[in-house]
């Protein structure tokens, strides 16, 4: 009977404790341009003993909306692909728990935004006005190099954005807008350029997926008739990168002008009320080592932090770095976006 008792007794823990891949698992949230390799990802696991489970929100402005609904009962453990144009706005939201990861000796101090360690950097990019080269050799038609260029009549039905409300690229490329005319009550202001672009024929799409695949007569496999597009000055070797056939120049090229290129950074954090912080913070550390870091610019078109990480040839020779980005501090952001994106809506919307 005693032995018959103790068998009950295990069966009954064994029913109850959880298994090991409960325990282990760590969740990212992550927008839908996240991806890396499965090889790097499988040695990761295989390193930590964690089961990564990927949830794909859309685009940034979506992934923080949500993220910030769900606080108290998170999603995942921990969140990647917010960037300085959402940042103050989850900060604010208190949904990130302080970790300051060992790899961020070794990063420029110059991407550490948040002095309290909540986000941990990743990846940089500029984002810019991409344009279909074809389309303007056959139309013997100069390329644009300001945005002021865009409200010309020349440029009438060509140019694809996205709505800053719900995009992070759209929202970059308001606050260029808003640097380089200025706020309201000027003589010419953002505004009144967002009213010159939609009496020129601009399409504002929900995110840079329908914006770049969708309208972008650029992009392989498109049926979009608009040649020029927001997007990323690392765009035109993912062109190169997945042609079929292979071709020997980009289709594709980035207009990285003075006032054409806003400066993104990429930050990763552990998500407040997550059931594993500990696995969320590792997945952090991996995402700051040479293995993630070497792979991310073939997989996301980013460039990496860590500075001593090389680039793939592809990458080097077609991707662009602008001279001079345009930057806004984060505080600006945060005092007046909600603003912004209000008179933005009423201006390019109603």
């Amino acid at each position: 009977m005693k032995q018959l008792v103790l068998l009950l007794v295990i069966s009954i823990l064994c029913v109850v404790r959880p298994t090991s891949a409960q325990t282990q698992t760590v969740r990212v949230v992550v927008h839908d341009s996240f991806n890396v390799s499965e090889a790097v990802l499988a040695q990761f696991e295989a390193d930590s003993g964690l089961i990564v489970e990927i949830l794909r929100l859309g685009d940034t402005g979506i992934l923080v909306n949500q993220s910030i609904l769900s606080r108290e009962n998170p999603l995942g453990d921990v969140l990647y692909g917010i960037d300085n144009t959402f940042l103050t706005r989850a900060l604010e939201a208190d949904l990130f728990m302080p970790y300051e990861s060992p790899a961020l000796a070794v990063v420029d101090p110059a991407f550490l935004l948040d002095p309290e360690a909540r986000v941990t950097p990743i990846n940089y990019g500029d984002v810019c006005l991409n344009v279909d080269v074809a389309y303007f050799e056959e139309n013997d038609l100069a390329l644009p190099q300001s945005l002021a260029d865009l409200s010309a009549p020349e440029y009438a039905g060509l140019l694809a954005v996205q709505n800053p409300a719900t995009s992070s690229p759209g929202l970059a490329f308001l606050l260029a807008t808003i640097v380089v005319f200025g706020e309201e009550d000027d003589d010419y202001d953002y505004l009144d350029y967002w009213t010159d672009l939609i009496a020129n024929d601009v399409i504002i799409t929900d995110d840079w997926t329908t914006a770049y695949y969708s309208e972008f007569s650029g992009s392989a496999g498109s049926e979009g008739d608009r040649p020029l597009v927001v997007s990323y000055a690392s765009s035109p070797p993912a062109e190169v990168f997945f042609a079929d056939p292979p071709v020997e120049t980009a289709p594709t090229s980035a207009i990285v002008a003075p006032d054409t290129c806003f400066r993104q950074v990429e930050f990763a954090g552990v998500l407040a009320n997550a059931s594993n912080p500990e696995g969320a913070q590792q997945f952090i550390d991996f995402l700051l080592s040479d293995a993630f870091q070497a792979d991310m610019p073939l997989q996301m078109f980013v460039f990496p932090v860590i500075p001593t990480v090389p680039l793939p040839d592809v990458f080097a020779e077609y991707a662009a770095i602008p001279d001079s980005p345009i930057l806004m501090p984060i505080a600006a952001i945060d005092a007046n976006r909600e603003q912004w994106l209000s008179a933005w809506t009423e201006t390019a919307l109603r």
